[in-house]
Formats: C-alpha cells, structure tokens, sequence
C-alpha cells in the first residue's frame, strides 16, 4: 500500500472512532434524560384523585340557589326513576306478564304454574315466606326461584305486588 493510503485509512479510521463514541454519548444521555422524566399517571389514579378531592356537597343561596337545588332534586327523581324496572309501576299483571310468565306458565326450573294445586305447600307457608322467597331467592326441592325473579331492578314492593297479584288471580 501506499503512504497516503495509509494515511486516508488512518484519518478515516478517526472519524469513525470518534462518531462511535458521539453516538455512544448519545445513547447514555437519552437513557439518563428518559430516567429523569416523570411516568404517565395512571388514567385509574387520576380518577381516583378526582373522586376523592371532588366536594362533598353544594351550596345553594338565593333565588338561583333555590332553583338550582330544586332542579338537582328533580333529575335525582328522575335517575332514580329510571333505573327502577318497569317505570316503578306497583301492577303485579304488568310485571307478571313481562317477566314471570316466562317460568311460571311453563314451570321451568320447579316453578309452580298458576293452578292452585301447585300452590298449597307454598301458600301454607304464609305471605311472609313467600314474599321473602320472592325476593332473596329460594332454592330448594322444589324447584329455583331467582332474587326478584331474575331482575335486580325491581323493588321489593314491586316484587311484593306481583306475588299478591298471582296468588289472587291463581285458578
């Protein structure tokens, strides 16, 4: 090889040692500098924070205060309306025909049909038992019955109406 070949390999040679080592440099200072940044906050974290420091009450003053609680009041109602079965109504016929007939016109899983035959163990055990039943939930020899008929929405008022209306209308 020549002399100036040599040279150009060595000179070459230093500029690639040197951007190695710039890009080596570099690297490690991306490392340190992403270290030193702070993560993401948890979005679940954030929630929680928000719910914890959001305030407890309000406060209503004056005529706008009077109509401003009168309104909150209102769409209280109404939400709790709304996630009442049925519209909240108290007709046992209504809620039967919606949601009991699907077991008690059948029988399916041991639930008496509406013959009165069907019902005198039952009815022996008195309103309260069957009410409860109605309610919590029975299962038993005799067959499943589901908390409130398979429908957590309803009350227990409903629930109490509709059991008073198929023991009044059994055949």
């Amino acid at each position: 090889m020549r002399n100036y070949d040599l040279e150009f390999l060595k000179h070459f040679s230093m500029v690639i040692g040197f951007l190695v080592l710039v890009t080596l440099g570099l690297i490690i200072g991306a490392v340190v500098i992403h270290k030193q940044l702070p993560r993401e906050a948890d979005p679940a974290a954030a929630q929680r924070t928000e719910r914890r420091i959001a305030p407890v009450g309000a406060v209503y003053a004056g005529s706008t205060g009077a109509a401003a609680q009168a309104a909150a009041a209102a769409a209280a109602v109404a939400k709790a309306a709304s996630q009442v079965a049925y519209g909240g109504t108290l007709d046992g016929e209504v809620i039967y025909n919606s949601l009991c007939a699907g077991c008690h016109n059948s029988g399916a899983g041991g639930a008496p049909t509406m013959a009165r035959a069907q019902w005198t163990a039952r009815l022996g055990q008195g309103a309260e038992t069957l009410h409860r039943h109605a309610i919590e939930g029975y299962t038993g020899a005799d067959g499943i019955m589901p908390p409130k008929g398979g429908n957590p929405a309803l009350t227990d008022e409903q629930v109490i109406a509709t059991v008073d209306w198929m023991v009044d209308n059994l055949q």
